[in-house]
């Protein structure tokens, strides 16, 4: 298989794993159903979402497994835990397994949230050394989506029950399809999951002609997912039918390896037609002639088969590694602990918003939790997308600042917040929708700001460090928001209006606040690093 064949594929087997991946951010579609099937209070509920997230403290294990074991080993590791964590929980909330205890379904929890890190870990890898002369542009595109993957779980759920199914039948769909999703795709792409070293033909302008091809398919693709989430089209457009458009546009990707492995296969046709002409004149007028005329026309097989291996020190260059640092040492940089509270109180208070987004949904009288969650996914899809193409737009002249971006990014997230105050339906809407690009764009930039900042080579262990902060933020930010909402609830056990989170958003609108302001730190530090222009 030519090198550039390979990449292509192994991009589109990312992207198909990262729209999988995000097992986790289904949670809240389900989570009112599974605490009312599971009899749990809300600090109960918070904790399971918590555990999900626990499972990332282990996530540097994934980082060490991908530099000594084959990733297609990695990736099904990864896929065999979430098949145990999400199976067994689904098993018993089905009644099937009746003897698992709560501290059981936690460690499952923890187990399954786990599963995602060496997937994320596998697909990190191939992206950046797969493309190291377009990394922000590889890892940004496959990503994004993963901000798909609640809309794409809640559309083959919506398509299996078709409105059907009592209480708990919603949890127990998500929890199967968390399961049997990720193993099925994972196994399917498995071959195909593996580090070229080499930016072969990609190098140049075929590699640009292709990832806007692909840019233009993930837009259209994201576009169809908002549109989708939206009540008023969901509606109109059957569950079934809606399910199958996304497949299909899920699908369109295939289309960049298989017009490179047409390439090919002309490629390698028309040198055969060559050697055959060259042998004919070699007989017909001897072989000095027409070797004078080989050496003049090269093979274009040979052409195709050509690979660009970038240097080590070209690439730092290129990608504005600054440099090369283990775990050892980047934890005792101040520019990781500022880099630490700045996804902290962004990027998982955020996701600590959207894993409690269906009880702030029903504490203010919605009943479209679905809608919401698919709204955030679909935006986060759109803001996991936008740095790759700012990116792309801008990278050729200047090399963006990813903590400048960041504190940008953070500021609509403050305004998002204190908006939530407000009991109108539309600024819920707004607020989720700001919420969910802003924090997609922050995750997408936090792999591009780790490898700058502290180098490729050790990336796997220091980003699963660094997302460490996590598992910490949920229990942290979510605990406090349920014992808040269980101080105000009702004999019930329920919390219903306004005064369930109010004070809860404006603790968030601070501390989001907060880490802009250590954004700004942050770039103020990196600054001389961020601020040359490339073609200096």
């Amino acid at each position: 298989m030519p090198p550039s064949l390979a990449q292509w594929l192994c991009l589109v087997a990312v992207i198909w794993l990262q729209t999988i991946a995000g097992t986790n951010t289904n949670f809240p579609a389900y989570s009112s159903q599974l605490k009312q099937v599971l009899h749990i209070s809300q600090v109960q509920l918070n904790n399971l979402a918590f555990a999900s997230d626990a499972g990332k403290l282990l996530g540097w294990f994934s980082g060490i497994a991908a530099v000594y074991l084959p990733l297609w080993l990695v990736l099904l590791v990864g896929a065999l835990l979430g098949l145990v964590g999400n199976g067994i929980q689904y098993l018993f909330v089905a009644g099937k397994v009746t003897s698992v205890s709560y501290p059981g379904m936690f460690l499952l929890a923890v187990l399954a949230g786990n599963s995602i890190c060496w997937i994320n870990t596998v697909c990190y890898v191939v992206a950046i050394h797969n493309f190291p002369l377009h990394r922000q542009l590889a890892v940004g595109l496959t990503t994004s989506y993963q901000g798909l993957s609640a809309s794409v779980y809640t559309d083959i759920v919506d398509a299996a029950l078709n409105k059907r199914g009592g209480t708990g039948a919603r949890a127990k769909a998500y929890l199967l399809l968390n399961s049997v999703l990720p193993m099925a795709v994972s196994l399917a792409t498995a071959a195909f999951v593996r580090v070229v070293n080499a930016d072969g033909p990609g190098a140049g302008k075929n590699a640009h002609s292709r990832f806007i091809i692909l840019f233009i398919i993930t837009i259209a693709t994201g576009i169809y997912a908002v549109v989708s989430s939206m009540g008023s089209v969901s509606g109109a457009l059957s569950a079934v039918y809606n399910a199958m458009g996304m497949g299909i546009f899920l699908l369109i990707p295939i289309i960049i390896p298989l017009a490179e492995c047409v390439k090919h296969v002309l490629a390698r046709t028309e040198k055969r037609v060559h050697d055959v002409v060259t042998e004919q004149e070699n007989s017909d007028h001897g072989g000095d002639e027409s070797g004078l005329k080989s050496e003049a026309h090269p093979q274009v097989g040979d052409q195709e088969e050509a690979v660009v291996v970038v240097p080590p020190s070209e690439e730092v260059a290129i990608n504005g590694v600054r440099e090369e640092v283990g775990a050892r040492v980047m934890v005792k940089r101040v520019e990781f602990w500022l880099y630490f509270f700045v996804y902290l109180f962004g990027a998982t208070l955020g996701l600590v918003f959207l894993n409690n987004l269906g009880q702030i949904a029903e504490s203010r009288g919605s009943s479209k939790t679905s809608s919401l969650v698919s709204l955030s996914s679909s935006f986060g899809f759109f803001g996991r997308l936008i740095p790759s193409l700012f990116d792309y737009l801008f990278k050729r002249k200047y090399v963006v600042s990813r903590p400048a971006t960041m504190a940008v990014l953070m500021a609509p997230m403050v305004g998002a917040y204190f908006l939530l105050l407000s009991p109108a339906t539309a600024a819920l809407y707004v607020s989720t929708a700001i919420i969910g690009v802003c924090t997609g764009a922050i995750t997408s930039i936090s792999v591009a700001t780790t490898t700058e900042l502290f180098g490729t080579k050790n990336f796997g262990v220091n980003h699963n460090i660094l997302v460490t902060n996590i598992p910490i933020g949920s229990f942290v930010f979510g605990y406090a928001a349920a014992l808040l909402y269980r101080s105000r609830r009702g004999g019930d056990g329920k919390c219903m209006g306004m005064e369930c989170y109010s004070t809860t958003f404006v603790i968030w609108g601070c501390l989001c606040l907060l880490g802009t302001v250590l954004a700004l730190v942050l770039y103020a530090r990196t600054r001389k690093f961020y601020s040359r222009s490339i073609e200096k």
